[in-house]
């Protein structure tokens, strides 16, 4: 098992700063976004030279950290077309460049047609909605075919890929090699919230061999509304269930926090070793 972080999720920007926090936390490696944890890295395209990627990669090889996923979430349903098509070709460009890094895959959300921020619309569950994840993401596909890169996709609720099954849907029209970024809490709203350890099993086994890492997250759960997301280790789930499951779906999963910060890192790095030991 390993425990990752999203790179900005610890504070600091900067290869050696988030290497510097990464080992005095004991944590593996990072979820790599590169526009929110470089500041000469915007979000437009062309921002990131194959130097800057060879850098960071030659950085966390010699510290021995990883970087299972390099994030470059965008909207591909988004109304405004030129946005869209623009964070296309971010996405695209990164999948060119994360090898370098050392790192094989670049990932995404599947969007809303709510656009900002991206929340439940009815339009997310049509058919016109799944058909244009399917083209965008097939055509990121056939981009990383040609570089050696893969594509990893995550489902969310208010999103077009909104359960296990849409997801795994939209992956088997697409009929090309991607990944999962598997996150429970994701797929968790006002009327599902209860049958997590459920839905858990069931993307376990919908998308066995295919889950590239888990977000870790918890979560109190309110009546009358959806979850609502805490650090760590201080919330409602039953997290030794979820991570007895996990452990007997993959000894060795990646486990990548994401949401929690600050002083609450340490605890919840504790928390996920001390009961991966005993599940």
């Amino acid at each position: 098992m390993k425990i990752c972080i999203r790179a900005h999720d610890l504070g600091v920007k900067g290869t050696q700063s988030i290497l510097d926090r990464l080992r005095a936390l004991d944590i593996d490696g990072v979820q790599m976004v590169c526009y929110k944890a470089y500041e000469d890295i915007p979000y437009r395209p062309g921002a990131m030279t194959r130097e800057q990627a060879e850098q960071i990669g030659e950085a966390f090889r010699r510290e021995g950290k990883i970087i299972p996923l390099v994030g470059a979430y965008f909207n591909p349903v988004h109304s405004d077309r030129e946005k869209a098509d623009r964070c296309f070709r971010i996405f695209a460009e990164y999948l060119r460049l994360c090898q370098a890094m050392g790192c094989g895959v670049v990932g995404s959300e599947t969007g809303s047609f709510s656009d900002e921020p991206w929340v439940y619309h009815p339009r997310n569950r049509t058919e016109e909605a799944l058909s244009q994840v399917v083209d965008t993401f097939s055509r990121l596909c056939d981009i990383a075919h040609d570089c050696g890169s893969t594509v990893a996709m995550e489902g969310a609720a208010g999103h077009v890929c909104y359960d296990v099954d849409t997801l795994a849907e939209a992956r088997r029209r697409m009929g090309r090699p991607t990944k999962v970024i598997f996150d429970l809490y994701n797929f968790l709203d006002a009327g599902n919230q209860s049958d997590y350890l459920r839905i858990l099993d069931r993307g376990l086994d919908t998308f066995a061999g295919e889950i590239l890492l888990f977000h870790m997250k918890d979560c109190v759960f309110a009546n009358g509304s959806g979850p609502v997301q805490v650090p760590f280790g201080t919330g409602q789930m039953d997290l030794t269930a979820v991570l007895r499951r996990i452990k007997a779906y993959d000894p060795d999963a990646v486990l990548t926090l994401e949401g929690t910060t600050g002083q609450d890192i340490p605890h919840a790095v504790t928390t996920i070793k001390t009961i991966w030991e005993c599940v």
